[in-house]
């Protein structure tokens, strides 16, 4: 198995790879990240709240996906062509305008495949907002 990164290596790697993405502006940072394991903080910006003054569904839906893919990179290292092939997500309650923070297990470990768990929570409260359960490919060894 290829050696995991820290968030600290992550985020420099993801800002060089993916700069329209992972850049000062986007409101993302890694709060940890560690073998099977990242907590990602997102601020999101204006326009991701929707009628009725809360985070949209979509914004919900993409911290949830880069808190797996930084989860699974810090277990199997810099792999950047791994991909979602399934990402379910349920909307448990909705997000006042502000900062959210999402813990990402991942719950089986493979050579090809990773499955995790997301759950998405507001900064402040305790009961989460959203959760997700993903599956992320790994490409062979050297792709």
């Amino acid at each position: 198995m290829r050696a995991g990164l820290t968030a600290a290596e992550l985020a420099q790697r993801l800002a060089q790879e993916f700069p329209e993405a992972f850049h000062a502006g986007s409101g993302l940072t890694i709060e940890a990240a560690r073998p099977r394991a990242a907590r990602v903080r997102l601020l999101p910006a204006e326009k991701s709240t929707r009628p009725g003054g809360t985070i949209s569904g979509p914004t919900l839906m993409m911290l949830a996906d880069v808190a797996m893919y930084i989860a699974v990179l810090a277990s199997i290292g810099w792999v950047p062509l791994a991909v979602t092939t399934n990402l379910n997500i349920n909307f448990l309650k909705k997000p006042a305008p502000g900062g959210l923070l999402a813990d990402c297990e991942i719950l089986k470990l493979g050579k090809r495949l990773a499955v995790g768990s997301v759950t998405i929570y507001a900064e402040g409260d305790d009961e989460p907002v959203a959760h997700a359960t993903s599956t992320y490919s790994i490409p062979p060894h050297g792709k």
